[in-house]
């Protein structure tokens, strides 16, 4: 396995509300662990909610005692969802923040995955697929024919999430097993990346990549070059 992470401030913002979190060697019996979480709020807000997501939900897969993916990963985003809540009713200049979570873990021949909000996972093989669902509302107006799926990229309200660690006292993710084989890449990024790349544009960048570092820092210049409009993460992982 190789792997490659980069998070960037962008072309806009001031500062960097995005962690990530990539470790290619064990994390409790996970094999490996990978996490990109988008903070929302103030300045202070969405940098202590990232961070809080990434360093909680770590810090219980290294301690977690369930014996499936599903279960340590369920523990993980409940455990990181409670303190960024808590967190929030304790100290009014928190109040309200919230972030996104896509993480994975692989193992053999299977990833296992989570997410909450509009941060994604994709697999590269032949072709680029999307395998988390946002939980956004033009995701919601995709699904119900509202608006065309390359509409979601343009749309005004593209930034509103209908799920998030810390908006509430619990949390629903959703969970996803996919098979990988030798030479696939996952990408786990932030919105950063996708509201400015289309995914035609992604995957175009990943199948001439000369190795990951080169890919993961070109998907960075794209996005700034098209706008850069929020902080950009990207996480590769070659099988």
């Amino acid at each position: 396995m190789n792997t490659f992470s980069i998070t960037d401030t962008g072309r806009v913002r001031v500062n960097n509300q995005d962690s990530v979190f990539c470790e290619e060697n064990a994390v409790g019996s996970f094999p490996n662990l990978f996490i990109v979480a988008d903070g929302m709020g103030g300045h202070r807000a969405g940098d202590t909610a990232s961070r809080m997501c990434v360093e909680e939900a770590a810090r219980k897969i290294r301690s977690s005692e369930k014996r499936t993916p599903v279960g340590i990963f369920e523990e993980a985003v409940s455990t990181a969802n409670r303190a960024i809540y808590r967190q929030a009713m304790l100290h009014a200049e928190l109040s309200g923040m919230g972030t996104t979570m896509v993480a994975a873990t692989v193992e053999k021949e299977s990833a296992y995955i989570v997410n909450i909000g509009d941060s994604r996972l994709y697999q590269m093989r032949e072709e680029l697929r999307q395998i988390t669902v946002d939980h956004s509302l033009v995701e919601e107006m995709v699904q119900s024919g509202e608006i065309q799926k390359d509409k979601m990229r343009t749309h005004p309200n593209k930034n509103i999430i209908t799920r998030a660690l810390g908006a509430d006292e619990y949390v629903r993710p959703d969970y996803f097993e996919i098979e990988v084989m030798q030479g696939d890449v996952l990408l786990l990024c932030s919105d950063g990346l996708t509201n400015m790349l289309e995914d035609q544009r992604i995957e175009n960048i990943l199948k001439h990549r000369d190795n990951l570092e080169q890919a993961g820092r070109e998907l960075v210049k794209q996005a700034n070059e098209a706008g850069g409009k929020d902080n950009i993460s990207v996480i590769l992982i070659q099988i």
